[in-house]
C-alpha cells in the first residue's frame, strides 16, 4: 500500500485526531506541569504523581487494564492496553517515559520550566518533547482510532517508564517482573528525534556507552600554593593531563586499543548518510559552535559518520573549585566523571575495562588514582529493511507529505536491547524495534529552553495513528 493510498483508506481516523488535538494538547501541558525529575535529590512524590495522572489519561483515553506497575526500589511505571483485535491480529508494545531531567537554572529559562507556554510555534517546557509528548502522541493514535472506527487494528500494550532518565537502573526488573504484560510482535519507541522539522524519521542506529569517574589526590589535606608548590604536585592539574590525553589532536579517542573492534560503516549505511541532506551549517547553528571551531574527529571521514559510527569521549563532569570561590591553594584531591559513546561492533565490557585501566595507570607524577566504573551498554542496530520499518515508511510518508528519513542517533537508549529482546520471539529472534520521534534537532531536549514544534507533533500524532493501519496489514513473522 502506498502513502497516498493509506492516507485515503484513513480519512476518518486523521479527522477525529485533528479534531482532538486541542484536547490532547490539554492532556500534554498537564503532565508538563508536574516536574518529574526522576535524578536523585529530587522528589520522588512528583514522580509517582506523574506516573499517577499518567494513568487517569490512559482510563480517560478507555484503555483498559491500566494499572501502575511497581519493583522495589523504583519509580512507579505505567501500563495500559487496548486487545480488540484478537489473537491473530499483530500486538504492538508503545514505549515513553514518563520522568523528565532535572530543569538546570531555571531563571536562564526564557518562561518556567514547569509552565507550558507556546512560542513562534513552539511549546516550551520540560519534558514537551523529552518525553510527555511522546506519551500523549501515542495516546493520541489509539484515541482516533476508538473515536473513528471503535476499535485500533492492532493489540496496542502502552508501557511508560518513569526512571529513563536516570538509564533505566530497574528496567531489568520491571520486564521480568511483568513479563507476560509486555508480549509483543513489534516495539515502537517514542523516544528518539526527527532529522529535520517536518521529516519523519525511523532511527536504525544508535551508539552505546560506557562511564567512569576517576579521583586524583596527593595529600591529606589543602596547602599553601605558595609555600609548597613546585615539590608537592597539584592533583587539579594532574587531572586536566590525564583528561587531555583521552583523545588526539582531532579529538578522537586514544586509549590504547579502545576502537580496535569498530566496526566499519556498511556500504549500505553510508549510502543511507549520503542520501540526507546534511547541511554542515546548520549543524554547527543547532549546536551552537563558535566560528572558527572545527568540528571534530577524523576530518576524513563525513560528519555523519564520526557521530553515528565511531566511538567519543567527553569529560561530563568536574569537582574541583568553582574560579569564584577559588584561593591560592593546592587541593588534596580532584574528580572527573568521563563518558564514551560506542560504535557499533565495540564490546562495552572491553571498552569500560580499558578506559578504567588507563585511568588508573596514567595519572601524572604518581599520583593515586581512584577509579570507579559506571555504565556499560552497546550500540544498537535495527535492520531498516524489516517489514515493519517498511510499514512505518509508508505511515510517515504519509502524515509527514515526504520519505521518511532513516537515521542513525549519535546517543544511547540503552533500554532499547532489553525491550527488544524480552519481546523476542520463540526462537529468540529480537522484536523489531521502530524508534519514532516528536522532538527535532532545536529541541534542546535535557537543556534550558526544551520546546517541542506543535505542527511536527500534530504530524507525529498522525504518523503513529497511521502506524498502527500499516502495522495491521503487515507480517510481522
Amino acid at each position: 500500500m502506498t502513502p497516498a493510498q493509506l492516507a485515503a483508506e484513513l480519512t476518518d481516523v486523521s479527522e477525529a485526531l485533528t479534531n482532538r488535538m486541542g484536547t490532547h494538547r490539554v492532556d500534554l501541558e498537564n503532565l508538563v506541569r508536574i516536574p518529574s525529575v526522576s535524578a536523585p535529590g529530587f522528589d520522588p512524590a512528583e514522580v509517582r504523581r506523574s506516573a499517577e495522572a499518567v494513568a487517569d489519561l490512559l482510563r480517560n483515553r478507555r484503555f483498559s487494564r491500566v494499572q501502575l506497575l511497581e519493583v522495589d526500589g523504583a519509580h512507579p511505571a505505567v501500563y495500559g492496553e487496548r486487545l480488540d483485535a484478537g489473537p491473530h491480529a499483530p500486538t504492538v508494545l508503545c514505549y515513553a517515559h514518563h520522568d523528565v531531567q532535572p530543569p538546570g537554572d531555571a531563571a536562564a529559562w526564557q518562561s518556567p520550566p514547569f509552565s507550558p507556554t507556546e512560542r513562534d510555534g513552539r511549546l516550551y517546557g520540560r519534558g514537551t518533547a523529552d518525553d510527555k509528548g511522546g506519551v500523549v502522541c501515542l495516546v493520541a493514535a489509539v484515541d482516533a482510532w476508538l473515536a473513528a472506527r471503535g476499535a485500533p487494528p492492532v493489540n496496542v500494550k502502552v508501557f511508560v517508564e518513569g526512571e529513563e532518565e536516570t538509564g533505566s537502573p530497574n528496567l531489568q526488573a520491571f520486564l521480568t517482573t511483568h513479563r507476560s504484560l509486555l508480549d509483543a510482535d513489534v516495539v515502537v519507541l517514542c523516544d528518539a528525534a526527527n532529522w529535520q522539522p517536518g521529516v519523519g524519521t525511523l532511527t536504525y542506529l544508535l551508539r552505546g556507552l560506557v562511564d567512569a569517574e576517576v579521583t586524583l589526590r596527593a595529600t591529606d589535606h589543602a596547602l599553601h600554593s605558595g609555600m609548597y608548590g613546585g615539590p608537592v604536585p597539584d592533583p587539579v592539574t594532574g587531572l586536566a593531563k590525564l583528561l587531555g590525553g583521552l583523545v588526539d589532536d582531532h579529538g578522537e579517542v586514544a586509549v590504547p586499543g579502545f576502537s580496535d573492534d569498530v566496526r566499519e560503516p556498511t556500504a549500505a549505511e553510508r549510502q543511507r548518510i549520503a542520501a540526507l541532506d546534511f547541511d554542515e551549517d546548520a549543524f554547527r547553528a543547532d549546536a551552537g559552535l563558535r566560528d572558527g571551531v572545527p568540528l571534530a574527529g577524523d576530518p576524513a571521514r563525513h560528519p555523519l559518520e564520526r557521530l553515528w559510527n565511531r566511538p567519543a569521549l567527553a569529560t561530563i563532569g568536574i569537582d574541583a573549585p568553582s574560579v569564584a570561590a577559588s584561593s591560592n591553594t593546592l587541593q588534596p584531591e580532584a574528580r572527573a566523571r568521563v563518558s564514551a559513546r560506542l560504535a557499533p561492533g565495540q564490546d562495552p565490557k572491553r571498552a569500560l575495562d580499558l578506559l578504567c585501566h588507563h585511568l588508573a595507570t596514567q595519572a601524572p607524577w604518581g599520583l593515586e588514582a581512584d577509579v570507579v566504573p559506571g555504565a556499560a551498554a552497546p550500540a544498537f542496530v535495527a535492520d531498516p529493511g524489516h517489514q515493519a520499518f517498511e510499514a512505518a515508511e509508508v505511515a510517515l510518508e504519509a502524515a509527514y507529505g515526504r520519505p521518511a528519513a532513516i537515521a542513525g542517533v549519535g546517543g544511547s537508549i540503552p533500554f532499547v536491547d532489553a525491550i527488544v529482546n524480552a519481546c523476542a520471539a520463540a526462537d529468540g529472534t529480537p522484536a523489531p524495534a521502530l524508534l519514532t520521534a516528536v522532538a527535532d534537532p532545536d529541541t534542546r531536549a535535557h537543556g534550558i529552553d526544551e520546546s517541542m514544534p506543535l505542527d511536527d507533533w500534530h504530524r507525529a500524532c498522525l504518523a503513529h495513528a497511521y502506524l498502527l493501519g500499516s502495522l495491521a496489514r503487515t507480517e510481522l513473522s
